[in-house]
Formats: structure tokens, C-alpha cells, sequence
């Protein structure tokens, strides 16, 4: 890369001045020729000018193979790139100037995207993530020397493919596309990190390459939020050192905080209530940026190899990489429920919570399982009573809950009596849990609403951190 200039400046500390040598990056502009027509200038660093015109090209759908680009010269000297490509441009092009870093232009930005986007299954893991961002701050020497520049990186579970740095933000995305053009790299499903703020342009990139993660070390916009959630793109922010803030689709995002998982358990997750009092199915009511059912999901895969979903609607949940089980006896509630999770489980012990629980704390689960070997059921008694929709059964629960079952009862303590039974206090669950927040679960609007009302920043971290 060219080696940035030189600048006297005057550094003001604490109200004194004092001359001093700061490097600067050059601001380049390229203007670009298409087929005889000027079609705009980029603003950009002067490096590698090939990878950003092709990557350019290509996420504007100008081009759809290099074969495309007949001819590609720059005259740096006078900033000029001529290009010639296959076809013509569009009649009318209504050029967008997006608040990226060197003013880019962009046209032809999607204004949806398919929700058929929503069908793939992506799965990523908040280590992998942790180490790409790292690696990508171990490349930006540029950045830390003299400021002024972005950079970008593509990766994945194996560390980072491609590196990028621009003086635009936006420019480093189409470097990075340019780049994996010529070295014939597939992005899909790739995570992205970068230096800059993530906007709507910079995910419709994204979108369009297939990448199904991004992150960055400052802040998304309201829109590329929305527009992450409708792509099925998970997007980070703020991720830096050990922290950040996941904003859509976190079930795509597996937490780990260095613990094993609970081994000889499977996770249950039921999603197959009426949901009568409510008028909805509760799974799939948002809150904090996603669906119940994600931070649920979630958290259980963070803390389960295995993680089964109790439904009769499985299509409602394509986009979790999980079993999907339906009841084996048909309309007998929670308790059937948890006979069928249990049943279909591969490991001995289930450890069940329900859709709605978006609040469940990995302190608590893992407390509860390490009794597993104490009972047949291990059961918390909050202050509210038995909790038996955050508990851990095991499969000689089987033949007690089918003596019920096949009675026509619903109510899951019948079977209690005939099974060994081990109670965590109420007291032993504040230790962990002080406000008892993992059984805090949804049945009306009002409870809903009033959930809505009251989640504060403290709620959110305490639930990040549990």
C-alpha cells in the first residue's frame, strides 16, 4: 500500500500547542468511463484500483462474470479508469450518495430482499467471531498509525480469507468482493467485520454476496437493522475485546463464555402451546431485536450439543438449525410436550423450557443439571411454585407420564408421585437468578405489553451476562 504522507500539524493538549508530524492518507479520486460514458468518480485509496472496479461492477449488477469486463485500464496520473463491459448500461441511472466515507455512490440498491433469504440455516459461534475481529485489528497498523482509513475482512470458523482496507467504508466491501472474484473465493455464508459504522448500503452488499454475518467495532444503522432482519443476516455491533451487541437473528449466533457444555442432556425447547389467552403463537413475538424463540434458542444451544423444538408447525422455525419434533399424543399440553421431547431425545436426560421464557439463565440451567443424577425429576420452586417448564427430566419419567397421558390428564405434576423427585429451593434459585427473571414467561397482550414496558438496559445486560 502507498505509504501515507507527511503534515506538519499543531497537537493542542490540555490548551497548549505544539508542532508535530502527523501521516495522513491520500484522498483519491477515480473517475470512471464506461463504453465512452462518464459514469461517476469514487472517492477512494489508490491501491489496487483492479479489485475495487471489478467489485464495484459487480455489486452494482453491471457485470455478472469477469468474463463481462472486456477491458479494464487506469491512468492514475490523471485519476481516470476506462472500462468497456458487456452490453450497455441502463438508460437512466439515478446515482444515491450514501453517508460512507469518501461520499460513495451507489445505484441500483435493492429495496427488499426475498424472503426466501429467511429459508437458509447459517450457524456461527462468538469465538470464531472474537478471533476474526482480532485478526482483523492485528492488519490495521495503518489505521492505528495515522486514522483516517477503514478496513474490512472476510472470514470464517478456520480464521480470515481477505483483507481490505479504504479510506471509504463501502470501498473495502468492494474490494473484498473484487478480490474473491479474481481468486475465484466463495462468500456465502462468510462472516464480515469492519472497521465502520454497517449501513443499509453496506448490507445489501452483503446481501448480495451471500455473507450471512456482520459485525463491526462502532454502531449499525435503524435501517440496516431492518434490513439484516429481513436478509436473515445477523448483525453485530460494538464488538470489541469481549463484548458486543447482536441486533437480528441471534439464534444464527452460538454464545460461548468458555464452559463445556452439559454433557448425557438434550435441550427442549416446547413451542407447540394453543396459546389461546394470547391470540398468537407466543415463539414468535419480538423482543429486543428477535423472536422469543431465538433468545430461547440461543441460549439453549449455548449450553446443549443437542437441541430438539416441540412442534406440530415446524415450518414456523426453518431458519434453526434444529430437530423439529411434533406431541405424540395429540392436544394433552405441556405434559405431552415434554413426553415427546423427552422420547425423541438421544440423550438419557432432557432439560425443558418453554418458548417464551426469553430470559432463562445459564447459571441456573447449570446448576439444576448438576443434580441430574439426584432424581428422576429435578424441579426448581420459585416463589411462584413448581417450575415444571424449567426442569430436567429423565426418560424413566416415560412410562409414569403415558399412565397420564393415556387417562386423558393433562396436568404434568399427576405423575409426580410416582417418580423420585428433587426440589431446588426458592433460596438456592435467588442465588443465581435474584429476581427469579428465568421463569418470567408470557400468557396475555397485557403480559406482553407489560414485558415491553418495563424491559430496561439492566434487564438486557444481566440477560447477556447470565
Amino acid at each position: 500500500m502507498k505509504t501515507p504522507s507527511e503534515h506538519q500539524i499543531i497537537r493542542v493538549v490540555q490548551g497548549r500547542g505544539e508542532s508535530a508530524v502527523r501521516q495522513v492518507v491520500e484522498e483519491y479520486p477515480l473517475s470512471l468511463r464506461v463504453n465512452g460514458r462518464d459514469l461517476a468518480t469514487l472517492v477512494c485509496s489508490p491501491h489496487q484500483l483492479n479489485f475495487l472496479l471489478a467489485g464495484f461492477f459487480r455489486l452494482q449488477g453491471f457485470v455478472d462474470s469477469l468474463d463481462d469486463i472486456l477491458s479494464l485500464g487506469v491512468c492514475q496520473d490523471f485519476g481516470l479508469a476506462e472500462l468497456r463491459i458487456r452490453g450497455q448500461l441502463p438508460e437512466r441511472l439515478l446515482p444515491t450518495l450514501t453517508s460512507g466515507c469518501g461520499t460513495g455512490i451507489a445505484y441500483n440498491l435493492p429495496q427488499t430482499l426475498l424472503d426466501s433469504s429467511l429459508e437458509r440455516s447459517r450457524n456461527y459461534t462468538s469465538d470464531s467471531l472474537f478471533r476474526l475481529m482480532k485478526e482483523l485489528n492485528q492488519r490495521t497498523e495503518q489505521y492505528r498509525s495515522h486514522g483516517g482509513i477503514h478496513s474490512a475482512a472476510v472470514g470464517d470458523a478456520d480464521g480470515l480469507q481477505l483483507y481490505a482496507e479504504d479510506i471509504g467504508r463501502h470501498n473495502t466491501l468492494d474490494r473484498l468482493a473484487g478480490e474473491a472474484w479474481f481468486k475465484q473465493i466463495d462468500l456465502q455464508d462468510k462472516m464480515l467485520v469492519s472497521s465502520g459504522r454497517v449501513s443499509t448500503e453496506m448490507v445489501a452488499k452483503a446481501a448480495r454476496l451471500g455473507i450471512g454475518l456482520i459485525a463491526s467495532r462502532t454502531s449499525p444503522t435503524d435501517k440496516a437493522i431492518a434490513l439484516c432482519r429481513q436478509a436473515g443476516i445477523t448483525l453485530v455491533g460494538y464488538l470489541r475485546g469481549e463484548t458486543m451487541e447482536v441486533y437480528s437473528h441471534p439464534g444464527q449466533l452460538q454464545l460461548s463464555n468458555g464452559e463445556q457444555k452439559i454433557e448425557g442432556v438434550t435441550g427442549v425447547i416446547l413451542a407447540g402451546g394453543e396459546s389461546r389467552r394470547m391470540g398468537s403463537d407466543k415463539s414468535l413475538l419480538p423482543i429486543h431485536g428477535a423472536r422469543f424463540i431465538d433468545h430461547v434458542y440461543a441460549r439453549m444451544s449455548a449450553l446443549f450439543d443437542e437441541v430438539v423444538i416441540v412442534t406440530n408447525s415446524p415450518d414456523l422455525y426453518r431458519e434453526i438449525d434444529c430437530r423439529k419434533v411434533p406431541d405424540i399424543y395429540s392436544a394433552q399440553g405441556s405434559l405431552a410436550g415434554i413426553h415427546s421431547g423427552l422420547a425423541h431425545a438421544k440423550q438419557q436426560k432432557i432439560f425443558v423450557v418453554g418458548c417464551d421464557m426469553p430470559f432463562i439463565s445459564a447459571a441456573l440451567i447449570r446448576k439444576i443439571c448438576s443434580h441430574a443424577g439426584e432424581g428422576d425429576l429435578v424441579i426448581p420452586h420459585s416463589s411462584n411454585g413448581h417450575e415444571p417448564l424449567h426442569a430436567l427430566y429423565n426418560k424413566s419419567c416415560l412410562a409414569a407420564m403415558e399412565r397420564i397421558l393415556d387417562a386423558g390428564q393433562r396436568r404434568i405434576k399427576l405423575f409426580f408421585n410416582q417418580i423420585k423427585v428433587l426440589y431446588i429451593t426458592s433460596q438456592d434459585i435467588k442465588k443465581l437468578d435474584h429476581h427469579e427473571s428465568s421463569f418470567q414467561n408470557i400468557n396475555t397482550p397485557e403480559d406482553y405489553f407489560r414485558l415491553r414496558g418495563t424491559l430496561v438496559e439492566a434487564d438486557l445486560a444481566q440477560y447477556a451476562t447470565a
